[in-house]
Order: C-alpha cells, then structure tokens, then sequence
C-alpha cells in the first residue's frame, strides 16, 4: 500500500512540474501578464503624448495666435511696433532672474525682459519689471 501511495505522490508532482515551471506554465504566464501590463502602460502614455501633439497641430493649423505665441515663446520674435525691453541686474549686468520674469513670454529664452506695445503708457513697462 506504501508503494501505491508513493508511485502515486510521484506522478502527481511529475504532472504539476509542466503546470507550474513548463513553457506555458503560472510563473511564465504571470511574467508574460506583467508584460502585457508594462506595454498598456507605456501605449497609454504614448497615446496621451500624441493627443497633445494633435491638440497643438490643430492649434497651429487653425489659429494665428497659436503660431504668433510660439513665435513669442520659442523664437523670441516681436511685433512690429512693439518695443522689447530687457532689465539687466545691476551689479552683474546679466538679465535679471525672477521667478516669473516675462508675463507676456514666460518660459523666454530671455529672463527680465518684456514686450510692449510701442503706444503702451509708460506705467505699463515699469509695472511689468
């Protein structure tokens, strides 16, 4: 009776091998699912990067004040009639940082300066700093 009961242990451990370190076994799926997890992860932050390109080509195909900002923004460009203005630090004499220093081109290549309107009073550039 020991001898059944032993043949019989051995062949149940015989079949569980395949089922849980065979090619298709549990670890082997369970590493393949947290695969499949990673790659819908990193698809859905793809999918949220190219929405926002679209969003911006759509922008910039259908407004003029979407490519005129990225001009301001990127390119540092002006309107005609506008004055630029550039505070410089005193004791450096570099471009004066501040934590927002343009508010009409934040993130500007060029920190401390400011583009009016050229009609704009006086008050306006010396608010803006």
């Amino acid at each position: 009776m020991r001898l059944i009961i032993l043949c019989l242990s051995v062949l149940l451990v015989l079949i569980q091998y395949p089922l849980w370190l065979g090619k298709g076994g549990w670890f082997k799926v369970w590493e393949l699912d947290r695969q499949v997890q990673q790659a819908h992860k990193k698809n859905d932050e793809l999918k949220e990067r190219n929405d926002k390109l679209a969003s911006e080509v759509d922008d910039l195909k259908q407004s003029k004040g979407a490519v005129e900002e990225r001009a301001r923004f990127e390119l540092g460009m002006i309107k005609q009639n506008e004055v630029f203005i550039q505070v410089l630090d005193g004791a450096s004499g570099k471009p004066f940082a501040s934590a927002n220093p343009n508010p009409y081109m934040p993130d500007s290549g060029q920190p401390g300066s400011v583009s009016v309107p050229a009609a704009a009073p006086s008050g306006a550039a010396g608010a803006a700093r």
